[in-house]
């Protein structure tokens, strides 16, 4: 029970906080919310005249951290949000005290059972970065190997996982009484959060994510990603190479160290596309931050909480789609589309294709190197959107990276031309999957497979003949629509149920208030009985009330 009431007075500080940045017309139309909402206007507010951007992002900053990194992953998603929002939130800075450097040592500790001078030795007490959901300290392996630790901030998972309940509560709340809400979509975007955050918190994931991308980079003139030691890496301290290298922001220190700067941003984009069409593995959180450059030209990666995964079907499509771009093709662009099963199969293609040139033909009439590849794909997405385009978790992660390479290689060459970069290797990309040798070398893969099932065709194609001349062979399919008829009735059924119930609730309490207005507990003027069965049937009315939702 206290912590259903410390929930519900942590909802009430999350709205109380709103509605001190004016924000709270965002909540106006949750019902249950109302009534807090009126008395809210008695406390004072803020009384400057700053766009609603800027609200949303210092009331975030006043929520506290997770609160923070949900504005931070909204920041990266303009396909839901309008760019004025996305922009603001895009400053919000992922930075938080840290915690003592001797609790640091003792949570090593307790993680390795043992001493922590049979694992790192110069552990510095002073970390080099703390953010909301950990912080890093350099040391040495008794080897000498300078390393850097990375560990979880104590205490975090009971404030994550009550902040997440929360918003649930509320995106649920929202969905129900608000369409801005439905329109945001909000439960998929928390729940989308949820998984993200979740996965931060495990930094044995994190090394797996570092050593599969080490691997897939092992020979490659263009990225370095540091050695994870796992010997000495638990599920809350992670151990890494350190690297010693230039952030790629510094743009000035990089032309004294005599780096290209228009080779490291064709390089920048030729790495997002092998990892995305080679790998289908990718670095998804590649802000600024988390990317720096080695003297010898090339760049490394830190960070690799938030990785993205493409499957081979996703690719196809994905190619499909980029070079379909690239040629103006878009009603191939919508096919592919239909064909992946991201928009309905029922969408009629014409309309599809008429809505893409629409978006796609006054960004194409500007200079190639003004265009924004990435804004396409979010403005792409917008459009799908009004056809009923499922999110799809993959293509998320690949836009918002896709964004933050674009936003580094313009940084350091403002000519880019993203196209005349992706162009050619997206081509040569599909020549090597969609080949002669790439059909080969899938027959190969295959061969296997087929030589194991070969003896056992005859049997399965006699016994489906069989079943067909008896008419007994059946094709199913199942029916979308018989489901959800079946559902809403289920629901107005619940609905007919506690009206019913609740009317004769209300009647009984008419009645015994109408006998001779006596009992051993009066409440006024009526019996308290009276009040409690009134009550209870007017909360079971409310409830089968239909929402806006259900007309």
């Amino acid at each position: 029970m206290f912590g259903q009431l410390s929930q519900f007075t942590h909802l009430l500080r999350i709205v109380r906080v709103l509605a001190h940045h004016n924000l709270d017309e965002y909540l106006a139309n949750i019902a249950p919310l109302k009534p807090y909402l009126f008395l809210l206007h008695i406390f004072p507010r803020r009384k400057d005249d700053a766009p609603r951007g800027q609200r949303l992002r210092e009331a975030l900053q006043e929520l506290g951290p997770v609160f923070v990194k949900l504005g931070q992953m909204m920041s990266t998603r303009p396909d839901l949000i309008p760019d004025d929002i996305a922009e603001e939130l895009s400053l919000l800075q992922d930075q938080v005290p840290p915690f003592p450097g001797e609790q640091a040592l003792l949570i090593l500790e307790q993680a390795y059972e043992e001493p922590v001078s049979h694992h790192l030795v110069d552990f510095n007490l002073e970390p080099l970065a703390s953010a909301s959901v950990a912080q890093v300290h350099d040391a040495r392996l008794n080897d000498g190997t300078e390393v850097i630790v990375k560990i979880l901030r104590p205490g975090l998972e009971p404030v994550i996982e009550r902040d997440i309940d929360l918003l649930f509560m509320l995106a649920r709340m929202g969905e129900k009484y608000s369409p801005d809400f439905r329109r945001l979509r909000a439960v998929e975007v928390i729940d989308e959060y949820s998984k993200t955050i979740h996965d931060e918190l495990d930094l044995m994931r994190e090394a797996a994510n570092a050593s599969q991308l080490r691997h897939n980079f092992s020979t490659s003139p263009l990225l370095y990603v540091p050695e994870v030691y796992f010997d000495h890496t638990r599920t809350n301290v992670m151990v890494m190479e350190k690297i010693h290298g230039t952030t790629v922001t510094k743009v000035d220190t990089l032309v004294e160290n005599g780096i290209d700067l228009q080779q490291l941003s064709h390089s920048g984009v030729e790495i997002f596309y092998t990892q995305v069409f080679r790998d289908g593995f990718f670095h998804a959180d590649m802000h600024p931050g988390n990317i720096f450059v080695l003297d010898d030209g090339r760049y490394a990666a830190v960070d690799f909480g938030i990785m993205g995964t493409i499957s081979d079907i996703d690719k196809h499509f994905l190619a499909e789609n980029f070079l379909a771009f690239f040629n103006h093709d878009y009603r191939r662009v919508a096919q592919a589309q239909i064909d992946a099963g991201w928009v309905p199969e029922g969408t009629r293609v014409d309309e599809f294709e008429s809505a893409i040139r629409s978006v796609c033909e006054p960004i194409f009439a500007k200079p190639l190197c003004e265009i924004s590849f990435g804004r396409v794909l979010v403005r792409l997405f917008r459009v799908a959107r009004r056809f009923n385009m499922e999110i799809q978790p993959q293509l998320v992660l690949l836009e918002k990276t896709l964004l933050y390479v674009e936003g580094l290689g313009r940084q350091l060459d403002p000519q880019l031309n993203l196209w005349d970069t992706a162009k050619p290797y997206l081509e040569q990309w599909a020549r090597q999957e969609y080949g002669p040798k790439a059909f080969i070398k899938e027959m190969r893969r295959q061969a296997p497979m087929w030589w194991k099932m070969g003896p056992r065709m005859p049997m399965l194609v006699n016994n489906v003949l069989e079943q067909a001349s008896r008419g007994e062979l059946q094709l199913t399919q199942p029916d979308e629509n018989l489901k959800q008829l079946r559902d809403e009735t289920r629901r107005g059924q619940k609905r007919l149920f506690h009206a019913i119930v609740g009317s004769a609730l209300l009647i009984s309490a008419a009645l015994l208030a109408a006998l001779d207005g006596y009992s051993p507990i009066m409440a006024g003027i009526a019996p308290l009985s009276s009040w409690l069965l009134g009550g209870l049937g007017a909360l079971l009315l409310f409830v089968s009330w239909p929402s806006n939702r259900n007309k």
